[in-house]
C-alpha cells in the first residue's frame, strides 16, 4: 500500500522533531519506522483509506491502478507476496483476481487494520509481522512479489532485502515495486510552488532522519537511491527490468498527499514503478 514518503515534511511528522541527514543502520531504521507506523496507522487509514479502497490496488498518489498498469501480469492461481502490505488493500484486490496473496508488514497496528478489513470485506488476506530483510518463507515460495510504496525505501540493508526477494521468488517470477521517484529527492517535499525548485543534490544518498526532540530518539528514517543504483542492485541479483513506469498526474486529479499534488505532478514525476522478472540463468542463487 502506498506510504507517504517524507524527504522533507511528511504529513505524519510529530509535533516536535528535528531533521538530519546522516548514516543510519538497519536496526536503527527498523526501531524508528515500526513504532512510527504503529502510531500513524489509524490516521493513515482514516485519511487515505477511501482513496486506496478496501479492495483496491493503487501504485502511488497519482492514482495509477494495477488494473491500468498490469505490472504484475496474470494473477489467477499465482502465489503472491506483498512486502509492506499495511492494511492489505492491494493483496485483497489480488485475491479478488484469483491470486493466493499473502501480506507482510513491520507495523502490528497496520496488520490490525488488515484484519478489520478482512472482516468487513469478506476477502481475508493472510498476513504476517515481519521485515523485508528477513522474509519468513521458504525458497521459491512465490510467483509474484510486489511492494507498493510499502517497504524498500525504508530499508537500510537494501542488498539483503533484495537478496531475500530473489530467494523467495521462483526463477522467472515477477517482482514489481513503486517508490518515491528518485529525482524528487532534489526538491523540497512541498506540494506548492516551493516544491518546484531543486535544493539538494540528486546524488546525495545520505538518509533522511527525523529526531524526536522530547526523547532524542530517531523517529523516522527514509533512504534514497538513484535510478542507476536501483538498476545496478536489481541486475546484480538476476532481475531483468521489463518496464519503468513514471505515472503522469491526471489532469482532473486534485488530491494533495504529502508532497504530491497537481501543481508538482503536472511538471515532474513523483513515483517510479519498476517491473522486473527474475531471470533463471542470471539469478545469483
Amino acid at each position: 500500500m502506498p506510504e507517504t514518503p517524507s524527504n522533507a515534511v511528511p504529513d505524519h511528522q510529530p509535533q516536535s522533531v528535528r531533521v538530519e541527514r546522516r548514516g543510519v543502520s538497519e536496526a536503527e531504521s527498523r526501531r524508528a519506522n515500526g513504532p512510527d507506523w504503529d502510531r500513524y496507522a489509524d490516521e493513515y487509514q482514516a485519511t487515505h483509506g477511501a482513496f486506496l479502497g478496501d479492495v483496491g490496488f493503487v501504485w502511488g498518489p497519482e492514482g495509477l491502478t494495477e488494473a491500468e498498469a498490469g505490472a504484475l501480469g496474470p494473477l489467477e492461481g499465482r502465489r503472491v507476496l506483498e512486502v509492506g502490505s499495511g492494511a492489505g488493500q492491494c493483496s485483497r484486490w489480488a485475491r479478488g483476481q484469483g491470486a493466493q496473496a499473502v501480506g507482510l508488514d513491520l507495523s502490528f497496528r497496520q496488520l490490525q487494520h488488515s484484519l478489520r478489513l478482512d472482516q468487513e470485506t469478506g476477502l481475508p488476506v493472510p498476513s504476517v509481522l515481519g521485515t523485508a530483510t528477513d522474509l519468513p518463507f521458504v525458497d521459491d515460495a512465490f510467483d509474484v512479489v510486489f511492494s507498493s510504496f510499502g517497504a524498500l525505501q525504508f530499508v537500510s540493508e537494501i542488498d539483503r532485502a533484495l537478496d531475500e526477494t530473489a530467494r523467495v521468488l521462483r526463477p522467472g517470477g515477477r517482482f514489481a515495486f513503486s517508490i518515491t521517484h528518485p529525482t524528487r529527492w532534489s526538491f523540497p517535499d512541498d506540494p506548492g510552488e516551493g516544491g518546484l525548485t531543486a535544493s539538494q543534490s540528486y546524488w546525495d544518498r545520505t538518509p533522511y532522519v527525523e529526531i524526536d526532540d522530547a526523547s532524542g530518539q530517531v523517529a523516522y528514517v527514509e533512504h534514497h537511491r538513484t535510478l542507476g543504483d536501483w538498476v545496478e542492485l536489481l541486475a546484480a541479483r538476476g532481475f531483468v527490468v521489463r518496464r519503468l513506469l513514471e505515472p503522469e498526474w491526471p489532469a482532473d486529479h486534485d488530491r494533495v498527499w504529502g508532497g504530491w499534488s497537481r501543481v508538482r505532478g503536472l511538471l515532474t514525476p513523483g513515483t517510479a514503478l519498476f517491473v522486473c522478472d527474475l531471470h533463471p540463468a542470471l539469478s545469483c542463487r
